[in-house]
């Protein structure tokens, strides 16, 4: 074999996923006429779940935020009631991942609150909230739920305060993180692994650190002079921190470190001039890195792997209109009859919309089960309790997972019920499989009829 046809092939790395593509809702099935946030705050201003949608609005006087069942899509009404307890502008909002009616909210009036929401939706606008955290001097800017431990709540604020760890209903505050420098405690991003043991964060010094959340101890600092990081995000199953960031030059940058050894990067690449803050997303179930620019139109798909280069481009998504923030649709939610792998609520501020995009994977046969695109998914049910957690207990496999296929047959167990799933699983399989036999052995019967018939 020639050298240069060698060399080809070595550089050529064929994926299941180099076809995925993305399919923006219309207007019918988008959210229209809603007045998003006019905030600088470099947040996603929306979060969505199988149930609702929550979405920054903007406001006179107070914040707000306003929170839609997932399937009113079509029109909004202006007058439309909305969460409206905070006395300052809203600057976040993350749905509970265990309690699809439970969604916290942090504000410049330097509160975190906690709200429920009633199943039929917001009915009248909802003025209190379930628990109201106090404990910060200045705006709070990021909050982020803990992934295994059921009511857990990190908040940072401009106070230069990182409450650890809150449980709700119960407030419990950790020993706060407190570090010599201010520029260390005002955090850009937070990151959790894939069991809660360590988090990850970027600051306004744009270094990224991995700390212990439970004590606050740092256990690593980036020491690249050629990253500015401002997003971070673990990468679980492959053991790699990624950050998003700019070089000295400004231009963005993407780069992946070893979260055990953060003194030099595992890889490092230039993408464009832009300035807008890159938004990273990942999905570990197929090992596709998402890309998105505020500001920007074009979406980025890579797929991330254990070996070298680590990060293959597959391709982009590209819009003539700019996105303000994303929100994310949890795994469960996703349509899987027509192999959608991934989500998005892109915030279009100009045109007051928020569009649902789909990433899909193009296969020939339609209405059967992909198992190669599902395996085994993260849940919504919590791994242990916060007092668990507390004490030192990690479980890594968590939380607790099951299989799509059970949403795709219209059956809604509990995630706790993994063997129930995994058996369910494997019935409709062998009976998938049954079906296909029964219709080759008919095709068959009729071809020697037909050669009978002819003889």
């Amino acid at each position: 074999m020639p050298l240069s046809e060698m060399s080809w092939r070595l550089s050529f790395r064929c994926s299941k996923f180099r076809h995925v593509f993305g399919k923006p809702a219309t207007k019918e099935h988008s959210y229209d006429g809603v007045p998003i946030t006019r905030s600088v705050h470099d947040n996603h201003y929306c979060s969505a779940n199988p149930c609702f949608i929550a979405v920054v609005t903007e406001c006179a006087g107070g914040g707000s935020f306003l929170v839609l069942p997932i399937h009113h899509t079509g029109r909004v009404d202006p007058q439309h009631p909305r969460v409206c307890g905070h006395s300052g502008r809203v600057l976040d909002v993350k749905w509970n991942p265990f309690d699809d009616h439970c969604i916290a909210s942090c504000s410049e009036d330097c509160t975190v609150k906690i709200w429920d929401i009633p199943v039929c939706g917001v009915q009248q606008n909802l003025t209190k909230a379930r628990k109201t955290l106090i404990g910060h001097s200045r705006r709070v800017g990021l909050i982020e739920w803990h992934p295994t431990a059921e009511n857990l709540l990190l908040s940072s604020a401009y106070d230069y305060k990182v409450r650890n760890l809150i449980r709700i209903p119960v407030q419990v505050v950790l020993m706060p993180v407190h570090h010599r420098y201010p520029s260390e405690t005002l955090l850009l991003s937070v990151s959790f692994n894939s069991d809660g043991s360590r988090l990850a964060v970027s600051s306004k010094d744009r270094r990224v650190r991995v700390l212990d959340p439970r004590t606050g101890k740092i256990l690593q600092v980036s020491s690249s002079k050629t990253h500015r990081a401002s997003k971070v995000l673990y990468i679980p199953g492959l053991k790699m921190l990624l950050s998003t960031g700019s070089s000295p030059w400004n231009h963005r940058q993407i780069v992946l470190w070893d979260p055990d050894d953060l003194s030099e990067p595992l890889y490092e690449e230039d993408l464009d001039g832009s300035a807008g803050v890159l938004f990273p997303f990942y999905d570990p179930d197929t090992h596709m890195l998402y890309l998105a620019g505020k500001g920007d139109g074009n979406i980025r798909y890579y797929e991330l792997s254990a070996e070298k280069p680590y990060i293959s481009f597959l391709t982009e998504y590209r819009s003539l209109l700019p996105q303000k923030g994303l929100g994310v649709m949890p795994k469960r939610g996703l349509d899987v009859s027509v192999c959608e792998v991934f989500r998005f609520y892109r915030l279009i501020a100009v045109k007051d919309l928020v569009e649902p995009l789909s990433m899909i994977v193009p296969r020939k046969e339609s209405g059967i089960f992909q198992e190669d695109l599902y395996p085994m998914t993260a849940g919504n049910q919590a791994a242990m309790t916060a007092q668990e957690w507390l004490s030192g207990i990690n479980r890594g496999q968590q939380p607790l997972k099951y299989s799509l296929c059970c949403k795709w047959c219209g059956m809604n167990f509990p995630s706790s019920c993994q063997e129930t799933h995994f058996k369910i699983y494997l019935v409709f399989q062998l009976l998938q499989a049954f079906y296909r036999q029964q219709d080759e052995i008919r095709g068959l019967k009729e071809q020697l009829n037909k050669k009978d018939v002819s003889i």
